[in-house]
């Protein structure tokens, strides 16, 4: 899970430096020359739409999801362990919706053979394809993680439960934080 996650940063970080010079670039020949190149909007969707599963996935793996911990730090180990499999859960039907969608998406898509409607008129057949297979990889990570979860609470192990869906704790960010410090 975590060779996943560090191949969809660096995938999503590449795609972000891009897209950045890709709009640096856009913007200067647009201010010094009037010049449009025109489609970099159309890139910075497309970008997007790859970028954001990558983004879920590697948020799934290194729980740093955003949690609200006003209710959660007053909960015993069980109701947090609970709250921990309930979020897990929620995010992998989220998952299973957003990929059934975008494949459904994707064939209506190939069945009409849809162009863009920019000046570029891509066949969207490629961009969705390339969504439909980073949502995959959103999707493999949310089953993986929910079947982790499920495990644990067949099994009533709420520590375990906890180890793997709940969020970091203090201690467990600083940890990350010092050794990614010492990597650099």
């Amino acid at each position: 899970m975590e060779a996943i996650a560090r191949l969809s940063s660096l995938v999503f970080g590449v795609t972000m430096l891009l897209l950045s010079v890709a709009i640096a670039v856009e913007t200067v020949v647009r201010k010094a020359f009037s010049i449009s190149l025109g489609g970099v909007d159309e890139l910075s969707g497309y970008a997007i739409a790859v970028g954001a599963p990558l983004a879920f996935a590697v948020a799934l793996v290194e729980r740093s999801h955003i949690r609200i911990n006003l209710l959660y730090v007053r909960l015993g180990p069980r109701l947090r362990a609970l709250a921990d499999a309930a979020a897990a859960l929620s995010l992998t039907a989220i998952a299973v919706f957003l990929a059934v969608f975008a494949w459904r998406t994707f064939a209506e898509t190939r069945l009409y053979q849809s162009l863009a409607q920019t000046p570029w008129a891509t066949p969207l057949v490629y961009p969705q394809a390339l969504w439909l297979g980073t949502l995959g990889v959103f999707l493999l990570v949310a089953l993986v993680l929910a079947w982790r979860v499920l495990a644990r609470l067949l099994r009533r192990d709420w520590a375990g439960l906890e180890a793997v869906a709940g969020p970091g704790s203090v201690e467990e960010e600083l940890r990350a934080e010092l050794e990614d410090l010492k990597r650099r």
